[in-house]
């Protein structure tokens, strides 16, 4: 009976013969068959022919010491081969079937995974990258490989790296494309994130923000929001986060287009409060007539804060919403949103918008720390209104004693009283 003819039997004397036929066809038939000896079939693995070792590197009867010596192959075809059975092995794996994964031998798996054509790799890392049970070092081997066809599908997708292994990986620097990867995983814990975020590698964080299961700290959230109004690849992932930390969309609302806020005013996540904000500061972007001049402005700095109505009515909302707090005030301090942190000032100090607009036309250090004081904001938070709003000259800028104010209360309160006089009195 032929080799050719793989559904008969084959006496052992007979495929012994065969394995040594002169005909490469013949050879190649007889290495594809599940029923050889191991033996027959390691001496196939040794064929001259580069197409019987590629017959015998797929066939998964195989013995694992055959496979150690065919992911060494010079031919090209033969290693691909044997990657190819690993991948007809490895997927829809249950538990029953890891037997047959197993009987390739993790020095077989790291010869692959270090195998010098790409495509050999790219097969294996296609292969294992869902495979929870795939060796650690073999996987950590693929996911620090140069070329991303190889990196990628395991950095993106094996359950078997921890977060230490992607911080190291992040650490020394993935492939190109490597960080973009991680970053759309199923699962990104914060401390991954915040990695992921310190590189400044804007499309991986784009890829970070635009992933709804990927835990992003507000402090790291907060940061990116600095950054993102030159950077406009975040905006649209930035906006549809599905949770925003306070205040951060009304940051948003500053520098997004229009279309965007559109999307930020239909979420149905944010409080009436935070709603009123936002939409505060729509208005005064569009401006009085209801046209947008220019696009996307900048929060209202400088003096020109002076000049516009602050938005009194959202402050007090969000005051009485109990959401007016110190770190709501020095987001918006460090967005330079300085008509917001006006009408904060007033209403938390419960003091004439009139008062606090003429300590700050008057850039007086003694009255913007009393006013301040009055607002129950911390004394730090007062040299950063002196210097970011006030605009005070260094040199003239009150500085606390500790955690408290230089001025005394007796000072501070006076300094209230005076500038409520001149307000009075016109002058």
């Amino acid at each position: 009976m032929s080799a050719l003819d793989g559904n008969a039997p084959l006496a052992y004397e007979e495929a012994v013969k065969l394995a040594q036929s002169d005909d490469p066809e013949v050879r190649k038939a007889l290495a594809a068959r599940d029923d050889l000896k191991p033996e027959l079939l390691y001496f196939l693995a040794e064929d001259k022919s580069p197409e019987v070792r590629r017959v015998a590197a797929a066939n998964e009867a195989l013995p694992a010491q055959a496979d150690l010596l065919l992911a060494k192959d010079q031919d090209q075809s033969v290693r691909e081969g044997l990657a190819g059975k690993i991948a007809k092995l490895a997927p829809d794996m249950s538990a029953g079937d890891r037997d047959k994964i197993h009987q390739l031998t993790h020095q077989t798996l790291e010869t692959l995974a270090r195998d010098q054509l790409t495509r050999v790799r790219q097969i294996l890392s296609d292969t294992l990258k869902d495979v929870a049970g795939a060796p650690p070092e073999v996987i950590k081997t693929l996911a620090m490989d140069a070329e991303i066809v190889v990196s990628g599908p395991v950095l993106e997708n094996s359950p078997v790296l921890t977060d230490d292994d992607l911080l190291e990986i992040i650490e020394t620097g993935p492939a190109t494309g490597g960080l973009g990867a991680i970053a759309r995983r199923r699962e990104v814990s914060e401390s991954v994130s915040d990695a992921v975020a310190s590189t400044d590698d804007v499309s991986a964080i784009a890829d970070l923000l635009s992933n709804p299961s990927a835990q992003i700290r507000e402090e790291t959230l907060d940061n990116l929001i600095e950054k993102a109004p030159s950077v406009e690849l975040w905006h649209a992932p930035l906006v549809g986060r599905p949770q925003l930390p306070q205040g951060a969309a009304t940051r948003l609302a500053s520098f997004v287009a229009d279309n965007l806020l559109d999307v930020l005013q239909q979420r149905t996540d944010l409080d009436t409060a935070t709603l009123d904000a936002v939409k505060s500061v729509v208005h005064r972007r569009l401006g009085d007539s209801g046209t947008d001049n220019s696009g996307p402005q900048e929060p209202t700095g400088g003096a020109d804060f002076l000049k516009v109505e602050p938005p009194i009515a959202v402050a007090k909302r969000l005051h009485k919403a109990g959401k007016l707090d110190e770190k709501v005030i020095g987001k918006a301090l460090h967005a330079s949103d300085n008509a917001f942190v006006l009408a904060a000032l007033t209403v938390r100090a419960g003091v004439e918008v009139d008062l606090v607009k003429r300590i700050f036309t008057e850039k007086s250090a003694k009255g913007v720390s009393a006013v301040c004081w009055k607002a129950e904001l911390p004394a730090k938070m007062a040299v950063q209104v002196q210097q970011r709003m006030a605009r005070i000259a260094p040199t003239e800028v009150i500085q606390p004693r500790g955690t408290t104010y230089a001025l005394s209360v007796d000072e501070m309160t006076w300094q209230i009283e005076f500038f409520q006089d001149l307000v009075a009195k016109g002058r």
